[in-house]
This record gives C-alpha cells, structure tokens and sequence, in this order.
C-alpha cells in the first residue's frame, strides 16, 4: 500500500520559513505529480502546489506565489515546499498527496495516497 510522510512544519514569527517534505514509498514515485494541499475555511482541500512526475512543471495558488518553492529529488522519492515570508495566514496543516491510492481526503477533495499532515503555525 503506497504510503506518504510528511515533515518540517513547525512554528515560526511572520516572515519566516519552513521547508516542507513529503516522502514516498509503496507505489511509483517516478511516474506521480505531487501535491501539497491545505484545508480552507470550509475545509476544502486547498491546493498551494503541485510538481510533475519529472518536475518540470510546477504551479501554485495565487496567496504562495512568490513565495513558496516545489520541488521533488526522484531518487530520495521526496518532495519539498520551500516557504518563505510566511504570513500568519498560512497556518495550516499541511498534506500532500498523489492520484492512484484510495486513502479519503482529510478535508474535502480526492481521494488517492495522503499523508497525515504536519502542522504550519505561523505568528504575527
């Protein structure tokens, strides 16, 4: 059964950084895009960003654009959120998550492999 670990969260002041992981293991890694995923107001899933299998196209949420980094090393099967300037309204928890697994969402969005999160605490 393929699997997802997140680390890295953490507390931080206004303006600080934390980097994000999300490691795999039990499927393909390789051939997954990856997202990272927070719950919104109505705890929907929130996409902040995703990576291709081959990391080569990337995207994000106009509220981290600028200021948080996706990136992904194939060969340690991991994914990385560089976050930068952090607000306090990025205090979150954080998810990641690839298509193919059957795992339900913690909030409201697809199902597939998922992580159990790690905890942003951002403070003004």
């Amino acid at each position: 059964e393929g699997q997802l670990v997140e680390s890295g969260g953490g507390s931080v002041q206004a303006g600080g950084s934390l980097r994000l992981s999300c490691t795999a293991s039990g499927f393909t890694f390789d051939d997954a895009a990856i997202n990272w995923y927070r719950p919104g107001p109505g705890n929907e899933c929130e996409l902040v960003s995703s990576i291709s299998s081959d990391g080569r196209i990337v995207s994000y949420a106009d509220s981290v654009k600028g200021r948080f980094t996706i990136s992904r090393d194939n060969a340690k099967n991991t994914v990385y959120l560089q976050m930068n300037s952090l607000k306090p309204e990025d205090t979150a928890v954080y998810y990641c998550a690839a298509e193919g697994g059957t795992v339900a969402a913690p909030c409201w969005g697809p199902s597939g492999y998922w992580g159990q999160g790690t905890q942003v605490t951002v403070s003004s």
